[in-house]
C-alpha cells in the first residue's frame, strides 16, 4: 500500500530553501517514515528565479505569491524559508489557514514578532517547528544522550563560539543580512541564535546574561538594483554606500538554571574561519568538544579513567548506535552539512505523524528569541539581564 502523502509549500529558494529542498528530496531514501514528503510548491517574487529552482530543486510547481500557496487544500505543511522580515506575517497567516509550520531561525526579527508568531500557533493548534538544525548532527545527539544520562556528571560550564569571515572586506556589498529592516539582526541573531539553541538543548534554559554587540564596517557598497538589496552576495554600486545597522560580532556571558556558566562569542569578522561553529562543555565527570567543520566526532574525557591512561579520546559518530548515523552508511562513512537537515525533517514526519510535537518547536524558538533579545537590552545598557 503507498504510503499517505505529507505534501510541503516551501516559501524562499535561496541558501536555506536549497537545503530544505534537499533534505525534502532525500529524507524517504534514508528513513523509513510512515508518510511520503510531496515537493509541491516554491514560492518566490521573481519568476524567472523560482521557476529555474523549481525545475533544479526538484519541486512540482511554483507560485509567486505565499497565499496562493496557504489556499492550496492538497499543502499540509508551509516551510518558511524567506529573509526574517516575512516570518511573522507568512507563519500567523499559515497557522490562521490552519497549516502546519516549519520556519528557519530566528523565528522572528524581533522577541514580539516572536510572541506574536507562538501565539498564533497555540491559538490554532498545529503542529509547527524551526530548523535548528545543528541539534540533528549525530556527535551532538550524542552529546544530548552523555549529558542527559550522567555521564558528564554535574554541568559546570559551556563555552561557545561561531566564526566566520565572509564580510571582512569593507567592500563587501550591504546585502540583506547587514540590514536590520529585513534581518532583524546580524551575526547575533543568525549566528548566536544557534549557539543559544544548542545551549538550551544540553544544558537547559539561562537564568541571566551580559552581553556586547558590536559594528566594525558602518557603512557598505549597494547592490546593483537588479539585485534589489536582497541578494546573499552580488556586485555592488561604484561609490554610493549605504549605513549598516546590524552587528558584527555578538558576545555574552552568563548562568543557566541550573548553575552552570556560559561563554558565547559570534562574528563575522574572524579570518581564515568559514563556518567555525564549536561548543566545548565540562562536567565533573568528564567533558566534551564539538566543531561543526568536523561534524562527524565528538571529543570526550572521561576523568574516571586512571590517571596514566587520561586523555580526549575521539568519537566518531558514524556507528549505527550513534542518533541518526544508521540510517546513512557503514561505520566510518561520514555524513554532511546537508544530512544534519534531513534528520530535521525525518524527526518532523514522525512527530507529524505520531500528532507532535515537533522538536525543536516555536516554543524553543520563543524562549531563544528572548536570550537574544535579553543579550541585546544588555548591551544596550551595559548591564546584567534576568532571563
Amino acid at each position: 500500500m503507498a504510503k499517505k502523502n505529507l505534501t510541503v509549500g516551501l516559501i524562499g529558494y535561496q541558501f536555506m530553501g536549497k537545503a530544505h529542498s534537499s533534505a525534502y528530496r532525500q529524507v524517504n531514501r534514508f528513513f523509513d517514515l510512515p508518510l511520503q514528503v510531496r515537493m509541491k510548491t516554491i514560492c518566490g517574487r521573481t519568476e524567472s528565479k523560482v521557476s529555474e529552482a523549481a525545475e533544479t530543486l526538484g519541486w512540482e510547481g511554483y507560485a509567486l505569491n505565499y497565499h496562493d500557496v496557504l489556499a492550496d487544500p492538497e499543502i499540509d505543511v508551509i516551510d518558511i524559508a524567506t529573509p526574517g522580515n516575512m516570518h511573522c506575517e507568512i507563519a500567523i497567516a499559515a497557522a490562521e489557514a490552519g497549516k502546519i509550520v516549519w520556519c528557519e531561525k530566528p523565528i522572528g526579527n524581533t522577541l514580539d514578532e516572536a510572541e506574536r508568531m507562538h501565539a498564533a500557533i497555540q491559538k490554532a493548534g498545529v503542529l509547527n517547528g524551526v530548523y535548528h538544525n545543528y541539534r540533528k548532527a549525530p556527535a551532538v545527539a550524542l552529546a544530548k544522550q552523555m549529558i542527559d544520562d550522567g555521564t558528564l556528571g554535574e554541568i559546570h560550564h559551556m563555552r561557545a563560539v561561531y566564526l566566520q569571515d565572509w564580510i571582512t572586506d569593507p567592500n563587501f556589498p550591504l546585502v540583506w543580512r547587514l540590514q536590520k529592516s529585513v534581518a532583524g539582526s546580524g551575526t547575533h541573531g543568525d549566528l548566536t541564535s544557534h549557539l543559544i539553541d544548542l545551549g538550551r538543548y544540553l544544558v537547559g534554559d539561562f537564568e541571566e546574561v551580559s552581553g556586547l554587540l558590536h559594528t566594525f564596517v558602518n557603512e557598505r557598497p549597494l547592490l546593483d538594483d537588479s539585485q534589489g538589496g536582497l541578494g546573499e552576495a552580488g556586485s555592488a554600486v561604484g561609490g554610493t554606500k549605504g549605513k549598516v545597522d546590524v552587528d558584527d560580532a555578538s558576545m555574552f556571558i552568563g548562568r543557566f538554571k541550573c548553575g552552570a556558566l556560559a561563554s558565547f562569542e559570534a562574528t563575522r569578522f574572524a579570518q581564515g574561519r568559514k563556518n567555525h561553529g564549536k561548543f566545548e562543555i565540562n562536567g565533573s565527570k568528564g567533558s566534551v568538544v564539538f566543531c561543526l567543520e568536523r561534524l562527524n566526532e565528538l571529543e570526550y574525557y572521561d576523568a574516571s579513567d586512571p590517571s596514566s591512561c587520561q586523555g580526549v579520546k575521539l568519537i566518531q559518530a558514524t556507528d549505527a548506535s550513534h542518533p541518526y548515523a544508521g540510517n546513512y552508511w557503514p561505520v566510518g562513512h561520514i555524513i554532511g552539512y546537508e544530512h544534519t537537515f534531513v534528520n530535521w525533517v525525518a524527526d518532523a514526519v514522525q512527530a507529524v505523524h505520531d500528532g507532535g510535537p515537533i522538536s525543536p518547536n516555536f516554543e524553543d524558538g520563543l524562549k531563544n528569541q528572548i536570550v537574544l533579545d535579553a543579550v541585546e537590552r544588555s548591551a544596550a545598557t551595559r548591564s546584567w539581564v534576568s532571563i
